[in-house]
């Protein structure tokens, strides 16, 4: 079994956004579910607790028994869709009453930027903060990722939802992918990316679910990788985001193998590191089971 390259790939890579959709759980079961998965031995896979800043006296209240249980801090990602001021008073005074404690730290911060300016007032607003700026896939993310580079900050890319239209081509993965990288700014994914491969699959969990094409989270970090360690161009990137075919993608103790291109642990870990952070996903179990399916844990 591959497991080196395996949890160099993989290490941290969920960030649990068990309160979006399509899952949508009430704050408990969210928290509830957070916890057991960070007890459990998939918790090497685990990131961080995805929480809207406007949310955050429930997740006090919900985890507060957890919490002084004693352990590790729950580490956080916050949505601040709204007032930058207000935002950050919020976040200071939760950091206040928890993070010294032991109980839990806010680490990064997401929300959107259609604006070079956008960009600026976000980081000044968040600095010292890891700062996650979700940008259009439609456009060309150039003047943004350079506004990025500048600013210090992250990029972030929508890569799904629960219709159809909300999740973007290949092809304007490949150019996000490609444009963060020649920018020099690291990336996080969000939605959409619940199975280890593209194919087709239910968009949501109702019985009457419609079918869509899924992006694959082992395609997206590997394409992430590749362009990093191996050079590639838009277009084997583009390749690896549509490949479907699990034998396509080899695991080696040292090395995953991608049809004629090889990447070795060592440049995972450094793409994971340094670029490819993580991706947001509602459910932790899921992508998990997948990965077992495939006989890839």
């Amino acid at each position: 079994m591959p497991v080196e390259t395996i949890r160099c790939l993989l290490a941290g890579i969920i960030d649990y956004a068990g309160l979006f959709p399509p899952a949508s759980l009430e704050m408990p079961a969210a928290v509830r579910e957070y916890a057991r998965q960070r007890a459990s031995g998939d918790a090497w896979m685990l990131g961080r607790f995805v929480v809207p800043v406007g949310r955050l006296d429930e997740l006090e209240s919900a985890a507060a028994s957890f919490w002084h249980s004693g352990g590790v801090p729950w580490r956080l990602s916050v949505l601040t869709p709204g007032d930058l001021a207000e935002a950050r008073k919020r976040i200071d005074a939760f950091h206040h009453a928890h993070a010294e404690a032991g109980h839990a730290v806010v680490e990064a911060i997401e929300r959107r930027a259609q604006t070079p300016e956008d960009v600026a007032a976000g980081m000044a607003a968040f600095s010292g903060l890891e700062v996650y700026f979700e940008i259009p896939h439609g456009d060309d993310p150039a003047a943004l990722m350079a506004a990025l580079a500048e600013h210090g900050g992250r990029a972030k890319i929508r890569s799904g939802g629960v219709t159809g239209d909300a999740f973007p081509t290949a092809a304007e993965v490949a150019r996000f992918i490609v444009a963060a990288s020649s920018a020099g700014v690291p990336f996080k994914a969000t939605a959409g990316l619940h199975h280890p491969l593209r194919g087709d699959y239910r968009l949501t969990y109702e019985d009457d679910s419609p079918e869509g094409t899924m992006h694959g989270f082992l395609n997206v970090f590997l394409a992430a990788a590749g362009v990093k360690s191996a050079g590639m161009g838009t277009g084997d990137v583009e390749a690896l985001l549509e490949e479907r075919d699990s034998d396509a993608i080899r695991f080696t103790g040292g090395a995953v193998r991608w049809r004629d291109h090889e990447i070795d642990a060592a440049a995972i870990i450094a793409a994971r590191v340094g670029f490819a952070t993580s991706y947001g996903s509602c459910s932790f179990a899921e992508p998990v089971a997948d990965l077992r399916e495939l006989e890839l844990l």
